[in-house]
């Protein structure tokens, strides 16, 4: 019986075959790797992988394709929502950094980032198809309009490249949007800095984007004690991601 895509978890299953050997070549699985698919749907993707692999654990939160996937014996099946993985016990259940694939559901794609976000440590690399315009951000470099709070957040962490075009005809049913595939790679040493200080400093200065932010981030540094110099005359896309680092690395810690 045929699987109908649902809406409510974002499904557009991957169908064309060249697309397909495409990541898979992004990837370059090989065999033994401690290799996590996310979403693996009607297994398009998973097929390959595993061929390559001999054995792949997925994480599936519809229980119907789930069900289906369970009937593949080299296939470990996780059926959960992502969001609530322990990545970390995956990772020293493998005794090894995890690969982490997958066409994400567009719909939640930020969240699963910034879930995996916490893990980086422990993961050797990820691959994933996610909506073009979302990888534009996550590889924006500063003074773009796609420079965004994603891209100070993920590039803090990872060395990222966007690496294959995905038209909407290569799913079924096709979304709306064009696609692309992101390689993320966690960098060997990133700077020591506390992941939550960090986002809500890069919360702050991306509330008004467009206004300088001499009223929204300089007020806050100044009602955290920061005592340092910081150009608050700026827009929050015109600072690097190095100088957001910084400010977190100097502002004292809350009381």
């Amino acid at each position: 019986m045929a699987h109908i895509a649902r809406k409510r978890f974002g499904q557009h299953f991957l169908s064309d075959g060249g697309i397909i050997d495409a990541i898979v070549q992004e990837i370059a699985p090989q065999p033994g790797d401690a290799m996590v698919e996310i979403g693996p749907g009607l297994a398009a993707l998973t097929q390959p992988l595993v061929e390559r692999l001999g054995r792949l654990t997925v994480i599936e939160l519809d229980r119907d394709l789930a069900k289906r996937l369970r009937e593949h014996p080299q296939l470990e099946v996780i059926e959960s929502d992502v969001l609530k993985v322990d990545f970390a016990a995956l990772a020293t259940r493998f005794a090894a950094p995890l690969r982490v694939v997958g066409n994400l559901p567009y719909n939640i794609s930020t969240p699963i980032l910034f879930h995996l976000l916490g893990f980086a440590h422990l993961i050797a690399d990820q691959h994933f198809m996610l909506q073009k315009e979302v990888i534009d951000r996550m590889v924006a470099r500063p003074a773009t309009s796609d420079y965004s709070r994603l891209s100070v957040m993920l590039q803090w962490r990872y060395r990222m490249e966007n690496v294959l075009f995905v038209p909407p005809e290569s799913f079924d049913p096709p979304p709306r949007v064009d696609s692309a595939v992101v390689r993320m790679v966690p960098l060997a040493e990133p700077p020591t800095v506390d992941a939550g200080r960090l986002g809500e400093i890069v919360q702050v200065a991306f509330s008004q984007r467009r206004k300088i932010m001499r009223h929204t981030l300089g007020k806050w540094l100044d009602a955290h004690g920061f005592a340092g110099e910081f150009d608050a005359q700026r827009r929050a896309e015109e600072v690097p991601v190095a100088e957001y680092v910084a400010l977190a690395q100097a502002v004292p810690p809350s009381q």
